[in-house]
């Protein structure tokens, strides 16, 4: 698939959105989201309810951005059409209240190494989703795509050897699903043309929808605020800054300016950062299945990476 038209931004003069940009925008998603892995691992352990806390880390960054982009520009920045509101709706329930949702409720069992492992099955499910819409990707990238594929079947099959509950893989496995389906329609929903904008809608619909399903999971009965590790809302305050307002504009902006491939790509390199962060700060148990299917995994990002440059 040849790179979308770049996206003309209202903040930058009308200009298109450089290589540079799109790598810079792209390195954040793969460090950063890594770490994430790690946090929420942190805020479920800390007794915070999974929905709840992921409603209060993507609603507070909403708030946060809606703020600063109103200082900086006026409130008349943060307007938007009722097509561009249900687009935000759309992509802000499937990416964060399923999506993410999803993978804080699977790690209460799943170590955080091996959930960010298990979600490298994006691109898998973003290639259907192509090959469904009639297109037809380059062979180097499906050879890419289908060995990353394999490592994540490995992990997903053995359980990487771990305390990882069957019921929790196949929530995370329906997350990651749910996160392709919302990536691969995004640019066609209409959506804020300002990728900032676009965040915070999605973030403010994703929240709400999260709020939503916490209750009808029962977490406000078990939320107990005065029995929460204070590590709890470190992690949340993290996740909050990094992972939402950074990371989340910096994956909104790709979303709107970058091959769909290259940006699943994302989904192979955040494994690496987060076994290697669960080992040395959580002392995560790495086994022989985890270092095979991660290795593995990361020979697919080089292939779909390499495919995607020579097409764009």
């Amino acid at each position: 698939m040849a790179a979308p038209a770049p996206a003309v931004l209202p903040e930058t003069g009308a200009k298109p959105a450089s290589g540079a940009m799109i790598w810079t925008a792209l390195a954040v998603v793969y460090v950063v989201w890594g770490s994430t892995y790690l946090a929420i691992r942190v805020v479920v352990d800390a007794d915070i309810p999974p929905m709840l806390g992921m409603a209060t880390r993507f609603l507070t960054a909403a708030v946060l951005l809606a703020a600063a982009l109103s200082l900086k520009s006026g409130w008349r920045r943060l307007r938007i059409t009722r097509r561009e509101a249900l687009g935000a709706a759309t992509v802000g329930i499937l990416l964060l209240a399923f999506g993410n949702g999803a993978v804080a409720i699977a790690e209460q069992t799943v170590p955080s190494g091996l959930a960010a492992l298990l979600v490298a099955a994006i691109p898998l499910w973003l290639m259907l989703l192509r090959v469904g819409g009639g297109e037809r990707p380059r062979g180097l990238t499906w050879v890419g795509v289908l060995i990353g594929f394999g490592g994540a079947a490995l992990l997903a099959l053995s359980g990487g050897n771990t305390s990882a509950k069957p019921l929790s893989v196949a929530i995370l496995v329906v997350g990651t699903i749910s996160w392709a389906i919302g990536s691969r329609f995004a640019p066609r929903l209409g959506l804020p043309r300002d990728p900032l904008v676009t965040a915070l809608y999605e973030m403010v619909f994703g929240g709400t929808a999260m709020v939503l399903v916490g209750v009808l999971r029962g977490e406000p009965g078990r939320l107990h605020l005065g029995e929460i590790d204070g590590s709890g809302w470190v992690a949340l305050a993290y996740l909050v800054v990094f992972g939402s307002l950074l990371a989340y504009s910096a994956y909104s902006y790709l979303l709107a300016n970058a091959p769909i491939s290259l940006i699943g790509t994302y989904a192979y390199v955040n494994p690496a950062v987060a076994v290697l962060l669960g080992w040395l700060i959580l002392g995560e148990h790495i086994t022989w299945q985890i270092l095979v299917g991660g290795a593995v995994i990361i020979i697919g990002v080089a292939l779909v990476v390499t495919a995607e440059r020579r097409r764009s």
